[in-house]
């Protein structure tokens, strides 16, 4: 069963609220890895605490939320068999999912609206990966 770990910093963190009221609204489940309000934090400590779930099990998959996006998707870029997308459009995310077979995605609360980044959330949650000829390219990773 897959397992939805979510988690931000503090310039993320309010966008990370909104995602998770959307996720609860959609009856999805998930683990918030904090943090749990918007005081001052090192986007790493977190970006690591969801790629190690992540990781655990190939069925998990991760949000990350920073100002950029960049950050986070760097830190959790270092674990290996994470493989963090950050995501500015649908077609980015799809891709993603469909070619890269994404198991984090990575947005930038300063970069992009809380209407797209549901947009986001609901692409890659949704979205499988294709397999086939981008199989033997993640395997190259």
């Amino acid at each position: 069963m897959r397992k939805i770990f979510i988690s931000s910093d503090h310039a993320g963190f309010k966008l990370k609220e909104t995602i998770k009221d959307y996720l609860s609204n959609k009856k999805v489940k998930f683990e918030d890895l904090g943090p749990n309000d918007d005081s001052s934090v090192d986007y790493p400590d977190y970006a690591h605490k969801v790629a190690r779930k992540v990781k655990s099990n190939k069925s998990n998959v991760g949000i990350l939320v920073c100002g950029s996006g960049t950050g986070m998707n760097i830190a959790a870029n270092k674990h290996k068999n994470i493989r963090a997308a950050q995501c500015f459009n649908i077609k980015s995310t799809k891709l993603s999912r469909l070619h890269n077979d994404a198991n984090i995605i990575t947005l930038g609360s300063r970069l992009i609206t809380k209407k797209n980044a549901l947009k986001f959330i609901s692409v890659f949650l949704n979205t499988k990966f294709d397999g086939g000829r981008h199989l033997r390219r993640v395997k190259k990773i």
